[in-house]
């Protein structure tokens, strides 16, 4: 089975140690250490990287800054920690490309749990690729080939991160089904939802960025207020 490797990115010497030690004794997860944003952007050009956990303040190169240049032309899974608890922070680790959020002083099961969803994810993301089976879901100008896990719109392939992918294929192939917000996080997620509205609806918005023309005004993903989300038949 291969090996996995996860990078910690945290000033913090004693957290990034700790996460070590919670998943030494996890098979085939290896824990990579990096103390500022560019000490991670350095450890990404020199590993293969599955999962990145990212802390929000630090010196030189902060969490934010660190994942805006990481989406540039990366879609590894980024788990952001932080000792805040506020809803804005984690929606503004999430608007800039995080895949999830978690609050300082985590649950070591927990973050394990987290850290192996996000790699199956990403592992599956990437390794779809060599199958050979056309498998299509078409909505008017948008192709979701099922098969490659490309999604292209007019023609132009669309870079969505592995979270992205798994809504909009949920959405499309039920097209004229409403998911709530719950429903939607735990099928995603695979885990219960808890507080899960704000982590939906800012992945809904960063793909109407990506998908729409006007993501005011919604050609594809729309809202039902009070109920959720859907894509029209």
């Amino acid at each position: 089975m291969s090996n996995y490797n996860v990078l910690v990115v945290d000033d913090e010497k004693e957290i990034r140690d700790a996460i070590e030690v919670y998943f030494r004794s996890t098979e085939n997860i290896n824990i990579i250490k990096a103390s500022d944003g560019l000490e991670a952007l350095d450890a990404l050009n020199k590993n293969k990287i599955h999962v990145i956990l990212l802390d929000i303040m630090m010196p030189k190169l902060d969490g934010i800054r660190t994942c805006i240049k990481i989406r540039e032309n990366k879609n590894i899974p980024i788990i952001m920690l932080s000792a805040k608890s506020e809803d804005t922070d984690k929606i503004l680790g999430l608007n800039i490309g995080a895949d999830d959020y978690i609050t300082k002083p985590f649950n070591p099961l927990e973050l394990i749990a987290r850290v192996k969803s996000q790699i199956r994810r990403y592992v599956d993301f990437g390794n779809a690729v060599q199958k050979t089976s056309d498998d299509f879901v078409v909505i008017d100008d948008i192709i979701v080939n099922k098969s490659s896990h490309i999604v292209t719109l007019g023609g132009k392939e669309i870079k969505l991160t592995p979270i992205e992918y798994d809504i909009l294929l949920l959405l499309a192939e039920n097209r004229g089904r409403v998911f709530p917000s719950n429903e939607i996080y735990e099928r995603v997620w695979n885990e219960p939802a808890f507080k899960s509205e704000n982590t939906v609806s800012v992945h809904i918005r960063r793909l109407r960025k990506k998908l729409e023309i006007n993501p005011k005004n919604p050609r594809y993903i729309k809202v039902v207020w009070g109920v959720g989300y859907k894509i029209e038949k």
